[in-house]
């Protein structure tokens, strides 16, 4: 199971309620310069939430998010996978079924962005939004049962929201490929 039918309700009320949830900035250039350098176009946003990137390419794109009726349905496999401020929020019990589906949704290659620390938005049953906050080392060790690592950097970010700030938070990036490529 990728996500239980009360967790998916939950993350669809915060869409509804929020319009920065699942809403990151995209630097749409960035992803251009990604796509010309693995020669391709084929993408798939997993975990696309609002559809910021889609919105910023000039080429259409696959996306798939399980709180979004209409990209509910199952991902479709592409040769570049970007997955962003998104596997913190996976249901622990579910992370094994979720970098499972990513292993057969990842072509060539995978983006993997992750917040390792608190979110600032809280779940209808007060829960914090990063149900998995653990280290860049620990997504690291996760990720290399599953891909093959490319790279991987920590940052360390100050972020913010009305009046409540985190600093010295962190995010990880990591490229990933599949096993054996």
């Amino acid at each position: 199971m990728l996500i239980s039918p009360e967790y998916a309700a939950l993350n669809a009320e915060l869409h509804r309620q929020k319009e920065s949830y699942g809403g990151i900035f995209t630097n749409a250039a960035n992803f251009s310069r990604v796509a010309d350098y693995y020669g391709t176009k084929d993408i798939l946003d997993y975990g696309c939430g609002k559809g910021v990137l889609a919105k910023a390419l000039s080429w259409m794109i696959k996306e798939y998010d399980p709180a979004i009726p209409g990209k509910d349905g199952p991902a479709e496999p592409a040769d570049i996978v970007v997955c962003r401020d998104v596997l913190e929020h996976i249901e622990p019990e579910c992370l094994e079924a979720v970098l499972s589906d990513l292993v057969r949704c990842v072509k060539k290659v995978g983006l993997f962005t992750i917040a390792t620390g608190p979110s600032w938005k809280t779940l209808a049953d007060g829960r914090n939004a990063h149900l998995i906050q653990r280290s860049c080392a620990w997504w690291r060790e996760k990720l290399s049962a599953y891909f093959s690592i490319d790279g991987i950097q920590g940052r360390a970010q100050i972020t913010g929201s009305g009046n409540r700030m985190f600093i010295g938070g962190s995010t990880v990036c990591i490229v990933v490929r599949p096993k054996g490529e």
